[in-house]
Protein backbone atom coordinates (compact mmCIF):
# COMPACT_ATOMS: atom_id res chain seq x y z
CA UNK A 1 0.00 0.00 0.00
CA UNK A 2 1.46 3.25 -0.68
CA UNK A 3 2.03 5.21 2.25
CA UNK A 4 0.63 8.50 0.76
CA UNK A 5 -2.96 6.55 0.17
CA UNK A 6 -5.95 9.13 0.43
CA UNK A 7 -8.78 8.19 2.25
CA UNK A 8 -11.44 10.61 3.05
CA UNK A 9 -14.09 9.44 5.89
CA UNK A 10 -17.85 11.39 5.33
CA UNK A 11 -19.03 11.53 8.70
CA UNK A 12 -17.79 11.60 12.06
CA UNK A 13 -20.40 10.14 14.37
CA UNK A 14 -19.39 6.64 16.15
CA UNK A 15 -18.77 4.59 12.46
CA UNK A 16 -16.40 7.53 11.24
CA UNK A 17 -14.37 7.56 14.23
CA UNK A 18 -14.01 3.90 14.35
CA UNK A 19 -13.11 3.58 10.89
CA UNK A 20 -10.47 6.45 11.26
CA UNK A 21 -9.15 5.00 14.35
CA UNK A 22 -8.68 1.42 12.97
CA UNK A 23 -6.90 3.21 9.77
CA UNK A 24 -4.93 5.18 12.15
CA UNK A 25 -4.06 1.64 14.42
CA UNK A 26 -2.83 0.39 10.90
CA UNK A 27 -0.54 3.25 9.80
CA UNK A 28 -3.03 5.12 7.09
CA UNK A 29 -3.63 8.61 7.11
CA UNK A 30 -7.38 9.54 6.60
CA UNK A 31 -9.22 13.12 6.63
CA UNK A 32 -12.68 13.06 8.47
CA UNK A 33 -15.13 15.12 6.54
CA UNK A 34 -17.84 16.13 9.65
CA UNK A 35 -20.71 18.77 9.11
CA UNK A 36 -21.68 20.22 12.60
CA UNK A 37 -19.16 21.69 14.99
CA UNK A 38 -18.45 18.76 17.39
CA UNK A 39 -17.53 15.19 16.39
CA UNK A 40 -19.97 12.10 17.81
CA UNK A 41 -22.96 12.13 15.83
CA UNK A 42 -26.17 11.10 17.46
CA UNK A 43 -23.52 10.43 20.84
CA UNK A 44 -22.80 13.87 21.84
CA UNK A 45 -23.37 15.61 25.81
CA UNK A 46 -24.20 19.13 25.71
CA UNK A 47 -23.79 20.99 28.84
CA UNK A 48 -26.84 23.68 30.12
CA UNK A 49 -26.56 25.41 33.65
CA UNK A 50 -24.04 22.57 35.49
CA UNK A 51 -26.17 19.65 33.67
CA UNK A 52 -24.83 17.15 31.44
CA UNK A 53 -27.61 16.58 28.44
CA UNK A 54 -27.30 13.83 26.39
CA UNK A 55 -28.94 14.16 22.97
CA UNK A 56 -31.96 12.04 23.81
CA UNK A 57 -31.74 9.64 26.27
CA UNK A 58 -29.20 7.00 25.77
CA UNK A 59 -27.30 4.43 27.65
CA UNK A 60 -23.83 2.47 26.68
CA UNK A 61 -24.13 -1.35 27.61
CA UNK A 62 -20.88 -2.71 28.72
CA UNK A 63 -21.80 -6.49 27.46
CA UNK A 64 -21.17 -5.12 23.70
CA UNK A 65 -18.79 -7.20 22.24
CA UNK A 66 -17.17 -4.56 20.11
CA UNK A 67 -17.43 -1.44 22.61
CA UNK A 68 -15.16 -4.00 25.11
CA UNK A 69 -12.80 -4.59 22.12
CA UNK A 70 -12.08 -1.00 21.21
CA UNK A 71 -12.49 1.35 24.30
CA UNK A 72 -11.34 1.93 27.08
CA UNK A 73 -14.01 1.50 29.87
CA UNK A 74 -11.71 2.56 33.30
CA UNK A 75 -11.45 5.89 31.69
CA UNK A 76 -14.74 6.31 30.48
CA UNK A 77 -15.72 5.57 34.28
CA UNK A 78 -18.75 3.88 34.12
CA UNK A 79 -21.53 4.07 36.39
CA UNK A 80 -24.01 1.30 36.17
CA UNK A 81 -27.70 1.34 36.29
CA UNK A 82 -29.34 -1.24 38.71
CA UNK A 83 -29.90 -4.55 37.15
CA UNK A 84 -33.87 -4.54 36.70
CA UNK A 85 -36.72 -1.49 36.88
CA UNK A 86 -39.13 -0.06 38.74
CA UNK A 87 -42.08 -0.60 36.79
CA UNK A 88 -44.95 1.60 37.30
CA UNK A 89 -48.40 -0.63 37.52
CA UNK A 90 -51.73 0.01 39.37
CA UNK A 91 -50.31 3.06 41.01
CA UNK A 92 -47.53 2.32 42.16
CA UNK A 93 -43.73 1.17 41.73
CA UNK A 94 -42.53 -2.45 41.41
CA UNK A 95 -39.40 -4.06 41.65
CA UNK A 96 -38.32 -5.99 39.40
CA UNK A 97 -34.76 -7.47 38.93
CA UNK A 98 -31.76 -9.69 37.52
CA UNK A 99 -32.13 -12.77 40.22
CA UNK A 100 -28.45 -13.63 39.17
CA UNK A 101 -26.73 -10.44 40.31
CA UNK A 102 -29.71 -9.29 42.78
CA UNK A 103 -30.60 -12.10 44.83
CA UNK A 104 -31.54 -9.88 47.56
CA UNK A 105 -33.96 -9.23 45.25
CA UNK A 106 -35.49 -11.82 44.26
CA UNK A 107 -38.94 -12.25 46.62
CA UNK A 108 -39.56 -9.01 45.99
CA UNK A 109 -39.37 -9.49 41.90
CA UNK A 110 -41.25 -13.20 42.25
CA UNK A 111 -44.10 -11.07 44.26
CA UNK A 112 -44.43 -8.13 42.18
CA UNK A 113 -47.73 -8.43 40.07
CA UNK A 114 -45.35 -7.70 36.73
CA UNK A 115 -46.52 -11.08 35.11
CA UNK A 116 -46.16 -15.05 36.87
CA UNK A 117 -43.79 -16.87 38.18
CA UNK A 118 -43.94 -18.66 34.91
CA UNK A 119 -43.39 -15.32 33.47
CA UNK A 120 -40.21 -14.95 35.23
CA UNK A 121 -38.75 -18.05 34.76
CA UNK A 122 -39.06 -16.78 30.91
CA UNK A 123 -37.25 -14.14 31.48
CA UNK A 124 -33.86 -16.77 32.37
CA UNK A 125 -34.84 -19.04 29.88
CA UNK A 126 -34.54 -15.56 27.48
CA UNK A 127 -31.22 -14.77 28.97
CA UNK A 128 -29.60 -18.40 28.40
CA UNK A 129 -31.09 -18.01 25.16
CA UNK A 130 -29.29 -15.25 24.48
CA UNK A 131 -26.16 -15.32 25.41
CA UNK A 132 -26.03 -19.36 23.62
CA UNK A 133 -27.05 -17.37 20.26
CA UNK A 134 -30.00 -19.75 20.29
CA UNK A 135 -32.98 -17.09 20.94
CA UNK A 136 -33.89 -16.85 16.91
CA UNK A 137 -33.55 -20.70 16.81
CA UNK A 138 -36.17 -21.21 19.71
CA UNK A 139 -38.51 -17.78 18.29
CA UNK A 140 -38.83 -19.29 14.50
CA UNK A 141 -35.80 -17.46 12.75
CA UNK A 142 -34.08 -13.93 12.87
CA UNK A 143 -36.17 -12.65 10.87
CA UNK A 144 -39.39 -13.01 13.05
CA UNK A 145 -40.55 -10.15 14.93
CA UNK A 146 -39.63 -9.03 18.27
CA UNK A 147 -43.02 -9.45 18.93
CA UNK A 148 -43.73 -12.75 17.85
CA UNK A 149 -40.65 -13.89 19.65
CA UNK A 150 -42.08 -13.03 23.22
CA UNK A 151 -45.13 -14.65 22.03
CA UNK A 152 -43.37 -17.92 20.98
CA UNK A 153 -42.04 -17.75 24.14
CA UNK A 154 -45.25 -17.97 25.83
CA UNK A 155 -45.11 -14.53 27.93
CA UNK A 156 -48.43 -13.78 29.31
CA UNK A 157 -49.95 -10.35 28.12
CA UNK A 158 -49.47 -9.27 31.16
CA UNK A 159 -45.82 -9.28 31.50
CA UNK A 160 -45.62 -8.09 27.87
CA UNK A 161 -47.69 -5.44 28.36
CA UNK A 162 -46.18 -4.64 31.92
CA UNK A 163 -42.63 -4.94 31.06
CA UNK A 164 -41.46 -6.48 28.28
CA UNK A 165 -43.27 -3.70 25.76
CA UNK A 166 -42.44 -0.45 27.46
CA UNK A 167 -38.81 -2.39 28.15
CA UNK A 168 -37.81 -2.98 24.95
CA UNK A 169 -40.19 -0.55 22.97
CA UNK A 170 -37.51 2.20 25.20
CA UNK A 171 -34.46 0.48 23.81
CA UNK A 172 -35.75 0.09 19.87
CA UNK A 173 -37.62 3.38 19.69
CA UNK A 174 -40.25 0.82 18.53
CA UNK A 175 -43.66 0.39 20.28
CA UNK A 176 -44.77 -2.14 18.21
CA UNK A 177 -42.25 -4.19 18.96
CA UNK A 178 -41.58 -5.05 14.98
CA UNK A 179 -37.58 -4.90 15.28
CA UNK A 180 -36.73 -8.47 13.96
CA UNK A 181 -35.79 -11.04 16.47
CA UNK A 182 -31.87 -11.33 15.70
CA UNK A 183 -31.35 -7.45 16.94
CA UNK A 184 -33.21 -8.89 20.36
CA UNK A 185 -30.78 -11.51 20.29
CA UNK A 186 -28.09 -9.69 20.29
CA UNK A 187 -28.95 -6.66 23.03
CA UNK A 188 -30.28 -9.11 25.69
CA UNK A 189 -26.73 -10.37 25.24
CA UNK A 190 -25.13 -7.73 25.79
CA UNK A 191 -27.96 -6.90 28.42
CA UNK A 192 -27.59 -10.38 30.07
CA UNK A 193 -22.98 -10.19 29.71
CA UNK A 194 -22.76 -6.60 31.34
CA UNK A 195 -23.79 -3.61 32.99
CA UNK A 196 -26.71 -0.90 31.23
CA UNK A 197 -24.62 2.31 32.17
CA UNK A 198 -23.32 5.75 32.08
CA UNK A 199 -19.74 7.66 31.48
CA UNK A 200 -18.93 9.95 33.96
CA UNK A 201 -18.59 12.42 31.03
CA UNK A 202 -22.11 11.69 29.48
CA UNK A 203 -22.02 9.28 26.67
CA UNK A 204 -20.37 12.22 24.54
CA UNK A 205 -17.63 10.71 26.30
CA UNK A 206 -17.40 7.55 24.02
CA UNK A 207 -17.06 10.03 20.70
CA UNK A 208 -14.44 12.14 22.67
CA UNK A 209 -12.85 8.98 23.54
CA UNK A 210 -12.18 7.65 20.02
CA UNK A 211 -11.56 11.33 18.45
CA UNK A 212 -9.03 12.13 21.16
CA UNK A 213 -6.92 8.85 19.28
CA UNK A 214 -6.74 10.38 16.29
CA UNK A 215 -3.61 12.28 14.92
CA UNK A 216 -4.79 16.52 15.33
CA UNK A 217 -5.94 18.10 12.27
CA UNK A 218 -7.88 14.40 11.21
CA UNK A 219 -11.02 15.73 11.88
CA UNK A 220 -12.41 19.09 9.82
CA UNK A 221 -15.67 20.29 11.55
CA UNK A 222 -18.12 22.51 9.77
CA UNK A 223 -17.34 21.16 6.41
CA UNK A 224 -20.84 20.27 4.82
CA UNK A 225 -20.36 17.63 1.74
CA UNK A 226 -22.26 18.72 -1.46
CA UNK A 227 -21.71 15.94 -3.64
CA UNK A 228 -19.07 13.23 -4.81
CA UNK A 229 -17.74 12.81 -8.46
CA UNK A 230 -16.37 8.96 -8.42
CA UNK A 231 -13.76 9.80 -5.80
CA UNK A 232 -13.66 13.40 -5.42
CA UNK A 233 -15.47 14.71 -2.75
CA UNK A 234 -16.67 18.22 -3.37
CA UNK A 235 -17.74 20.84 0.12
CA UNK A 236 -20.28 22.80 -0.10
CA UNK A 237 -17.88 25.69 -0.06
CA UNK A 238 -17.07 24.24 -3.50
CA UNK A 239 -13.46 22.90 -2.48
CA UNK A 240 -12.84 19.47 -3.82
CA UNK A 241 -10.54 16.91 -2.06
CA UNK A 242 -9.46 13.87 -4.04
CA UNK A 243 -9.36 10.35 -2.69
CA UNK A 244 -8.29 6.95 -3.16
CA UNK A 245 -10.62 5.92 -0.99
CA UNK A 246 -13.95 7.51 0.07
CA UNK A 247 -16.04 6.36 3.51
CA UNK A 248 -19.68 7.26 3.70
CA UNK A 249 -20.51 7.25 7.55
CA UNK A 250 -23.21 9.02 7.45
CA UNK A 251 -27.03 8.17 8.51
CA UNK A 252 -28.93 5.84 5.90
CA UNK A 253 -30.48 8.42 4.31
CA UNK A 254 -27.41 11.39 3.79
CA UNK A 255 -25.28 7.98 2.31
CA UNK A 256 -28.13 7.23 -0.19
CA UNK A 257 -28.20 10.93 -1.17
CA UNK A 258 -24.70 11.02 -1.43
CA UNK A 259 -24.62 8.16 -3.55
CA UNK A 260 -26.93 9.38 -5.96
CA UNK A 261 -29.68 7.05 -4.75
CA UNK A 262 -33.14 7.58 -3.44
CA UNK A 263 -33.73 6.75 0.01
CA UNK A 264 -36.10 3.86 1.44
CA UNK A 265 -38.30 6.58 2.54
CA UNK A 266 -39.05 5.04 5.52
CA UNK A 267 -38.57 7.86 8.58
CA UNK A 268 -36.09 6.97 11.39
CA UNK A 269 -37.11 6.16 14.53
CA UNK A 270 -37.70 8.74 16.40
CA UNK A 271 -37.06 9.71 20.48
CA UNK A 272 -38.23 12.41 22.17
CA UNK A 273 -36.43 13.07 25.97
CA UNK A 274 -37.77 15.79 28.11
CA UNK A 275 -34.86 16.85 31.15
CA UNK A 276 -35.88 18.63 34.10
CA UNK A 277 -33.91 20.18 37.59
CA UNK A 278 -35.53 18.83 40.45
CA UNK A 279 -34.45 20.23 43.92
CA UNK A 280 -33.89 16.20 45.11
CA UNK A 281 -34.33 12.75 43.31
CA UNK A 282 -37.99 11.48 43.09
CA UNK A 283 -36.74 7.74 43.41
CA UNK A 284 -33.40 7.14 44.98
CA UNK A 285 -30.91 4.60 43.62
CA UNK A 286 -29.81 4.32 39.91
CA UNK A 287 -33.02 2.67 38.72
CA UNK A 288 -34.57 2.79 35.12
CA UNK A 289 -38.58 3.84 35.67
CA UNK A 290 -41.30 1.79 33.17
CA UNK A 291 -44.49 2.99 32.54
CA UNK A 292 -46.39 -0.64 32.99
CA UNK A 293 -49.91 1.13 32.92
CA UNK A 294 -49.97 1.80 29.26
CA UNK A 295 -51.15 4.94 29.86
CA UNK A 296 -50.08 8.72 29.35
CA UNK A 297 -47.30 10.06 26.89
CA UNK A 298 -44.19 8.61 29.29
CA UNK A 299 -42.36 5.30 28.21
CA UNK A 300 -39.81 5.47 30.78
CA UNK A 301 -37.81 7.57 32.99
CA UNK A 302 -34.76 7.96 34.76
CA UNK A 303 -33.19 10.25 37.64
CA UNK A 304 -29.49 10.17 35.63
CA UNK A 305 -27.64 11.84 38.59
CA UNK A 306 -28.30 8.74 40.47
CA UNK A 307 -26.59 6.70 38.12
CA UNK A 308 -23.83 9.09 37.26
CA UNK A 309 -23.52 12.57 40.33
CA UNK A 310 -21.78 14.24 37.38
CA UNK A 311 -24.81 15.01 35.36
CA UNK A 312 -26.10 17.21 37.92
CA UNK A 313 -24.72 20.44 39.85
CA UNK A 314 -24.49 19.71 43.73
CA UNK A 315 -27.71 19.49 45.07
CA UNK A 316 -29.74 18.98 42.40
CA UNK A 317 -31.34 15.85 40.75
CA UNK A 318 -31.49 15.71 36.75
CA UNK A 319 -34.88 13.72 35.66
CA UNK A 320 -35.57 12.79 32.17
CA UNK A 321 -38.33 11.53 30.72
CA UNK A 322 -38.88 9.29 26.90
CA UNK A 323 -42.39 9.29 25.50
CA UNK A 324 -43.56 6.12 24.52
CA UNK A 325 -45.06 7.97 21.46
CA UNK A 326 -42.03 8.74 19.75
CA UNK A 327 -44.16 11.10 17.25
CA UNK A 328 -46.39 12.62 19.46
CA UNK A 329 -46.48 16.32 18.40
CA UNK A 330 -44.68 18.38 20.74
CA UNK A 331 -44.84 22.02 22.46
CA UNK A 332 -46.19 23.12 25.55
CA UNK A 333 -49.08 20.88 25.85
CA UNK A 334 -47.13 17.71 25.51
CA UNK A 335 -45.32 19.08 28.16
CA UNK A 336 -47.80 19.44 30.60
CA UNK A 337 -49.16 16.28 30.04
CA UNK A 338 -45.68 14.89 30.85
CA UNK A 339 -46.03 17.22 34.00
CA UNK A 340 -49.13 15.50 34.78
CA UNK A 341 -47.73 12.54 35.03
CA UNK A 342 -45.40 13.03 37.07
CA UNK A 343 -47.27 14.54 39.47
CA UNK A 344 -49.44 11.37 39.72
CA UNK A 345 -46.68 9.58 40.32
CA UNK A 346 -44.66 11.47 42.65
CA UNK A 347 -46.62 14.55 43.93
CA UNK A 348 -46.72 17.93 44.31
CA UNK A 349 -43.13 18.24 44.04
CA UNK A 350 -42.90 18.17 40.25
CA UNK A 351 -44.43 21.85 40.36
CA UNK A 352 -41.05 22.99 40.97
CA UNK A 353 -39.10 21.44 38.76
CA UNK A 354 -37.69 23.44 35.78
CA UNK A 355 -37.62 22.14 32.52
CA UNK A 356 -34.42 22.47 30.69
CA UNK A 357 -34.64 21.04 27.46
CA UNK A 358 -36.52 18.48 24.61
CA UNK A 359 -34.48 16.64 22.48
CA UNK A 360 -36.51 15.52 19.45
CA UNK A 361 -33.81 13.51 17.55
CA UNK A 362 -35.82 12.68 13.96
CA UNK A 363 -33.39 9.97 12.99
CA UNK A 364 -32.46 8.61 16.46
CA UNK A 365 -32.23 5.18 15.29
CA UNK A 366 -31.95 3.69 11.36
CA UNK A 367 -35.30 3.33 10.34
CA UNK A 368 -36.32 -0.89 11.25
CA UNK A 369 -36.81 -1.64 7.00
CA UNK A 370 -33.29 -0.19 6.76
CA UNK A 371 -32.30 -2.90 8.66
CA UNK A 372 -33.32 -6.17 6.71
CA UNK A 373 -30.50 -8.08 4.97
CA UNK A 374 -27.96 -5.90 5.87
CA UNK A 375 -25.84 -7.95 7.79
CA UNK A 376 -23.43 -10.25 5.44
CA UNK A 377 -23.69 -7.28 2.80
CA UNK A 378 -20.16 -6.01 1.73
CA UNK A 379 -19.17 -2.47 3.02
CA UNK A 380 -17.78 -1.62 -0.98
CA UNK A 381 -20.71 -0.37 -2.78
CA UNK A 382 -18.49 0.47 -5.60
CA UNK A 383 -14.68 0.79 -6.72
CA UNK A 384 -13.57 3.34 -4.31
CA UNK A 385 -16.46 3.83 -2.38
CA UNK A 386 -17.36 2.01 1.12
CA UNK A 387 -20.09 2.75 3.68
CA UNK A 388 -20.60 2.21 7.69
CA UNK A 389 -22.73 3.18 10.01
CA UNK A 390 -25.22 1.46 12.47
CA UNK A 391 -28.06 0.29 9.68
CA UNK A 392 -25.21 -1.95 8.57
CA UNK A 393 -24.95 -3.85 11.46
CA UNK A 394 -27.01 -4.24 13.91
CA UNK A 395 -28.49 -0.76 14.28
CA UNK A 396 -27.12 -0.18 17.92
CA UNK A 397 -23.89 1.85 19.20
CA UNK A 398 -22.01 -1.24 19.12
CA UNK A 399 -23.41 -1.69 15.30
CA UNK A 400 -22.06 1.60 14.58
CA UNK A 401 -18.41 0.63 15.98
CA UNK A 402 -17.81 -2.63 14.30
CA UNK A 403 -19.50 -1.39 10.43
CA UNK A 404 -16.29 1.35 11.24
CA UNK A 405 -14.15 -1.35 11.67
CA UNK A 406 -15.10 -3.71 8.62
CA UNK A 407 -15.30 -0.87 6.07
CA UNK A 408 -11.52 0.06 7.16
CA UNK A 409 -10.55 -3.93 6.85
CA UNK A 410 -11.54 -3.50 3.74
CA UNK A 411 -10.44 -0.37 2.72
CA UNK A 412 -6.65 -1.41 3.88
CA UNK A 413 -7.34 -4.95 1.66
CA UNK A 414 -8.09 -3.01 -1.31
CA UNK A 415 -6.08 -0.66 -0.66
CA UNK A 416 -2.74 -3.10 -0.50
CA UNK A 417 -3.93 -4.76 -3.13
CA UNK A 418 -3.31 -1.99 -4.91
CA UNK A 419 -7.51 -1.66 -6.94
CA UNK A 420 -8.51 1.43 -5.49
CA UNK A 421 -11.70 0.07 -4.94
Amino acid sequence: MSATARVIIIGAGLAGLACAREMVRRGVACTVLEASDEAGGRVRTDYVDGFQLDRGFQVFLTGYPEAARLLDYGALQLRGFHPGALVRYAGRFHRISDPLRRPQDLLSSLMSPIGSFGDKLRVLRLRRDALNRRLCTEAGGGNRTAMEALQSYGFSPAMRDRFLRPFLGGVFLDQSLSIPCRHVEFVWAAFSRGDIALPQGGMGAVAAQLAAWLPVGSIRLRAPVACLEGTQVILASGERLSADAVVLATEYAVAATLRGEPSSGAPGRQSTTLYFDAATAPVGGPWLLLNGEQEGPIGTACVLSEVAPTYAPAGRALVSVSLADQTAPGGLDQQQAVRAQLRDWFGATVDGWRHLRTDRISQALPPVSSLAGQQGVSPRLKPGLYRCGDYCETGTLDGALLSGRKAADLVLADLSAGDRV
